[in-house]
Formats: C-alpha cells, sequence, structure tokens
C-alpha cells in the first residue's frame, strides 16, 4: 500500500504527496541526463539553440581531476526529477567565497514535490559547510513562476548591479588585444 506517501497539512486541512527526494552529487554516468536537463532549461527560456555543450564538454569540466563546477542530481525515488550545477566565486569585501548558481531545474512533470526548494537547501547547506558569504544566482526577468519561488525564500534581487557578459568573437578580440 502506498498510503504512507499521503499526509494531512493540519495548517491547510490540504492532503499533500510526500515525496522520497534525494540528491547526490552528479558522476560521469550522469552525462547524458545533465545535458538532457540542460537541454529542457533551455527550451523552457526560449534558448535551445545556445546549447553548445557535448558529452564530452561535460566530461572535461564536472568530472575532471580538479573539478571548478559541481553538479547535483535530484531523484524521487529513483526517478531523476533535477539537477543544479554550481561553482564557488570570491569576495573581495567579504574575503570570503561564495557559491553561485549556475542552473537549476526540475522538470515540468516533477514539480510541485519540493524538489527545486530541496536543492536550494541542499545548496545552502553547501554553502554554510564551505564558510561562502553568499549564495547568489541568476534569473531572467520574464520567469516570474520562479522569481515569485525564490522571494518565497527570502532570497532578494540585486537591482543595483548590472550584469555583463562577454562571449563569441567580442571574447576573443579582447583576448588578442
Amino acid at each position: 500500500m502506498r498510503f504512507a506517501r499521503y499526509f494531512p497539512d493540519l495548517n491547510t486541512c490540504e492532503t499533500r504527496l510526500m515525496t522520497t527526494l534525494h540528491i547526490r552529487p552528479a558522476t560521469p554516468a550522469d552525462t547524458d541526463l545533465i545535458l538532457q536537463f540542460v537541454r529542457e532549461l533551455a527550451i523552457y527560456e526560449k534558448a535551445e539553440s545556445e546549447v553548445l555543450a557535448t558529452p564530452e564538454h561535460v566530461q572535461r569540466t564536472l568530472f575532471c581531476p580538479s573539478p571548478k563546477v559541481f553538479g547535483l542530481i535530484c531523484l524521487d525515488g529513483d526517478t531523476p526529477v533535477g539537477f543544479a550545477v554550481y561553482f564557488f566565486n570570491y569576495s573581495t569585501w567579504q574575503g570570503r567565497h561564495g557559491l553561485y548558481l549556475e542552473d537549476l531545474y526540475v522538470s515540468p512533470k516533477h514539480r510541485g514535490l519540493g524538489a527545486g526548494k530541496a536543492l536550494l537547501r541542499h545548496l545552502a547547506q553547501i554553502a554554510v559547510e564551505h564558510d561562502c558569504g553568499r549564495f547568489e544566482w541568476s534569473v531572467l526577468d520574464w520567469n516570474t513562476p520562479a522569481i515569485e519561488f525564490y522571494d518565497s525564500l527570502g532570497a532578494r534581487p540585486q537591482s543595483e548591479w548590472i550584469r555583463y557578459r562577454l562571449t563569441g568573437q567580442g571574447l576573443l578580440d579582447l583576448a588578442r588585444g
């Protein structure tokens, strides 16, 4: 029987689904899964054509001897439902590292189970364990569901900073001088 998966929320008299969420570090065997999640995220963000990552890129960056970027896989039981990719940065003002969340994604059919919040909580725990002074990420300005979710967790937008990006030919031109 699966009755144990349900419990009443006494505050609202609603019934919610309990899940068996588990978060683990990504492994080389997750390469194709990570790329699948990356493509799903890019489709959601209307930028599928911008995904250039290959299995070789993922292997070379996440699973090299001294990685500078790390991945997490969120599972509901044995089913992968989402992922996160993060790295550590540094704040000269704080004199401490920070944790930057590059991507967080939960497949649409698995949303509402608490996977996004579980991934963020897990990342916050990593940040605290590593004595980070910050935990930051970016969100597209049109992604209202994500913004509302982040606001509900107590995260606040940093409107005083404008994010810049240099890619492609502009990056090459600057590097060449």
